[in-house]
């Protein structure tokens, strides 16, 4: 089985580089594509990632992201689970990160010792916004390449592969112990954690995407 793995990441690893050198540009542009980003993140629980990253250029293409109201969002997240609730994040979480009238994400995501801080900070200040979320984020932002995306996708292949037991219930203790697992995983298996999480989903869903 891990030798299938390892033959898949063969074959992906060109592309996972590729991606993730995309993920590393998106923090060197404006404050604005980085908040992109985060409503992407936002919008992921119980949701396909595709079907959220669709919902989110919608509300580009229709100048709401950074404008619209309550009722202007929720109206074009058809096909994202909870999305009155998750509208709801994304409006309060434009109100936090905005200063004079603009986004103003990058400074406060910058002064924090470590990645790891950064992502507790996240998940205590921005509403909707678990442990999965916030390293899902901090990834496609390029911050996170150490930082385990604990979604149902990567649960069941740890278990799969038995660096887990079972797919636990997600506390922040259990988060850090699980990305432990997979990180240690990752160094047996030799592939790099951020690729090993694009590949594991790759394995899943059929694509390299976010």
């Amino acid at each position: 089985m891990l030798e299938d793995l390892k033959k898949i990441y063969s074959i992906k690893k060109y592309e996972i580089c590729l991606r993730l050198e995309e993920f590393k540009k998106i923090w060197h542009e404006d404050d604005e594509r980085i908040f992109v980003e985060l409503v992407f993140c936002l919008l992921t629980p119980q949701s396909k990632a595709r079907i959220c990253w669709d919902a989110v250029l919608n509300l580009l293409k229709k100048k709401l992201l950074f404008k619209g109201d309550v009722y202007q969002i929720s109206r074009e997240l058809k096909n994202v689970r909870f999305k009155n609730k998750k509208t709801g994040h994304i409006v309060e979480a434009r109100r936090f990160f905005t200063k004079n009238n603009r986004i103003d994400i990058k400074s406060k995501l910058k002064g924090f010792n470590n990645i790891f801080e950064l992502r507790d900070w996240l998940v205590q200040n921005v509403k909707g916004m678990g442990y999965k979320e916030a390293s899902h984020f901090l990834r496609n932002i390029g911050l996170g390449e150490n930082l385990a995306i604990l979604d149902r996708h990567i649960l069941k292949n740890l278990k799969l592969f038995k660096v887990i037991k079972e797919i636990p219930i997600l506390s922040r203790k259990r988060y850090y112990e699980v990305e432990n697992k997979m990180r240690k995983f990752a160094d047996k298996v030799n592939i790099p954690m951020a690729h090993l999480d694009l590949l594991l989903w790759y394995k899943e869903t059929g694509e390299v995407f976010k």
